[in-house]
Parts: C-alpha cells; sequence; structure tokens
C-alpha cells in the first residue's frame, strides 16, 4: 500500500483515458516498537497496565492500512544505544518504517564518533533525549549543546520532548540553534483542561517564531482526563498551535502505542481528521504526511 494511485482522465476528441499519478503518502510521525521489561521501563506503571506488553510493527501494519496510511517514522522510548540498532532492524525488515528517530548520548565526549557509525543507517533520521525527565536547566549544559551542534553536519534532526513547565528554557534553547530542525514533541504536554492554557499559547508562539522549529499533534489524549475526554476538548489546543506554526510546520503523530491508555488508534486518528476536515486539501496533505517527509527527509 506504499503507493496509492488514483485514477485521473483529461479529454482528448471527446474520449477519456485513464492516468495514474501517485496520491499523496500519508505519515505517522511518532510511534513506537518495544519488547516490554518490567525492571527497564519503569515509566509504564501499572496504571498503564494496557501497554506493559510487547509491540512490533506486524501489530501496528493493519492500524496504518485501516486509515490509509503508508508509512511511519519509529521514534526511541528507551535511552540507550541499542533502542536505536532495535529500531534500525524493525526499518531494514519493514519498509513502511520509513524513518527512525533514535537515542545517542548527545552529552558523550565521543558523540562525533557514535553519530558517524550510525549515520551509515539510511534510514536513521534525527535523534532524541528524553528531556521531560530532566531536572531545570539540563538544555543549556554546555556537552548538551555541543551535541546538539553536531546534529546539522550529519543531517539529522532533534525531537525536543518536554512538559509544559519547560517551555519557557525550551525557548531561548531553539533560538540558539537557528539552523537546526527541531520538532516538539506532543505540543509540549500540556495539561489539557487542568492549566493555564493561556501561558503554555503564548511560549509555544514564541517557539513557533523560529521557523526552524516543527510541532507534533500528537500525544493529546494521555495529557486528558484517560476515561473522560472528548474531542472537543482539544480543539482550543490545536487551534494555539496552528494558529502559531500554521499547517506546514505541524505533523499527525499516534504516539501509538502509548496512545491506547487513553484511546484506541482509530480514535486519536479521528481527532486530527475531524479538525482538519475543514483545511484545504494542500493543508490537510500536509499535516498529514508532506510536512514529515519534508522535516525527517523520508
Amino acid at each position: 500500500m506504499w503507493w496509492n494511485w488514483v485514477l485521473k482522465g483529461w479529454a482528448n476528441n471527446g474520449k477519456w483515458f485513464p492516468n495514474l499519478t501517485p496520491a499523496p503518502m500519508r505519515i505517522d510521525s511518532h510511534q513506537h516498537f518495544w519488547t516490554y521489561q518490567r525492571e527497564r521501563d519503569v515509566w509504564i506503571t501499572d496504571e498503564m497496565r494496557v501497554i506493559q506488553r510487547n509491540f512490533y510493527p506486524d501489530q501496528l501494519a493493519p492500524l496504518l492500512n485501516e486509515n490509509q496510511i503508508d508509512g511511519c517514522v519509529s521514534v526511541q522510548a528507551d535511552q540507550s544505544e541499542a533502542e536505536t540498532r532495535f529500531l534500525l532492524e524493525w526499518a531494514h525488515q519493514y519498509k513502511f518504517i520509513k524513518g527512525v528517530v533514535g537515542w545517542m548520548d548527545l552529552q558523550s565526549p565521543h558523540i562525533e564518533e557514535r553519530l558517524n557509525y550510525f549515520t551509515q543507517y539510511a534510514k536513521l533520521k534525527g535523534v532524541r533525549h528524553v528531556v521531560q525527565a530532566e531536572p531545570d536547566g539540563f538544555l543549556f549544559q554546555t556537552e548538551f549543546q555541543r551535541g546538539i551542534a553536531a546534529l546539522r553536519t550529519h543531517h539529522l534532526t532533534y525531537d525536543l520532548l518536554i512538559k509544559e513547565h519547560q517551555l519557557e528554557e525550551a525557548v531561548e534553547f531553539v533560538k540558539m540553534f537557528p539552523a537546526q530542525k527541531i520538532v516538539v514533541d506532543h505540543l509540549a504536554k500540556p495539561r489539557i483542561g487542568k492549566g493555564d492554557r493561556i501561558t503554555w499559547a503564548k511560549q509555544m508562539t514564541a517557539l513557533a517564531a523560529c521557523d526552524n522549529v516543527y510541532c507534533k499533534l500528537s500525544g493529546m489524549v494521555t495529557e486528558a482526563n484517560w476515561k473522560t475526554w472528548k474531542p472537543e476538548d482539544f480543539t482550543p489546543y490545536l487551534d494555539a498551535v496552528l494558529e502559531a506554526f500554521g499547517p506546514q510546520r505541524v505533523m499527525y503523530g499516534s504516539d501509538w502505542p502509548v496512545c491506547l491508555v487513553a484511546a484506541s488508534y482509530q480514535d486519536q486518528f479521528n481527532i486530527i481528521t475531524h479538525y482538519i476536515s475543514r483545511f484545504s486539501d494542500s493543508e490537510k496533505q500536509a499535516i498529514l504526511g508532506a510536512n514529515a517527509i519534508q522535516f525527517y527527509n523520508l
């Protein structure tokens, strides 16, 4: 299903002839795979027991097919080079995995060596560090910033995973790297329905002022009430992000299988498709695939 072909016709002396042209590719820009290990994956609490199990590509493939999604970007969940190899191995086996956002120790004095090693794999597209678990000021550490600076020379992107309270720091951080492709994961995890949305929106607008920064429309259901959320709960957050970044710098991501603690794949996808139903065809295509393809060089 990697190319959906649509029939078009053109008039020629009163007759119509079929013309095969490729439909725009749809991409899920953010999902995970793992072999569940209770001792390692402590972030998957008993409250999240529905995802305390293995998740592999053959489980995701039918969900992508059902929603006419052509491919995905696999993002690290564990902070180890073993995780990066694990994802690259899956990407080698499954063509629908178009890219991998892995992990490397960006603070290591040997980061150039590790980047040289991993960039031999064409499907490695970016790097992520779980900054949401780090103390205040982490983004300003000299060693970490040296690692971020090294990414651009290797044509790698950076996924910025932070929580709402880290936004002010993130705004200053992205200004330091104006040429580095950066994407904010999960709308910076606003406390949907619970927090100060006005402050969050102002800080997201400040992030968007840097035109090298994108935002993923992902991870929303797990930031709302898992059992009682309604689609309209997300509208003001999506409004704020689209106003700040515009439809050319946002991209759809499922955050599967993490989303399963609060919604099915279909439910979370419907939130986005319903919201963008009023957008133009070109804007829909950008959000559902073209922006991810351009950002990650898929």
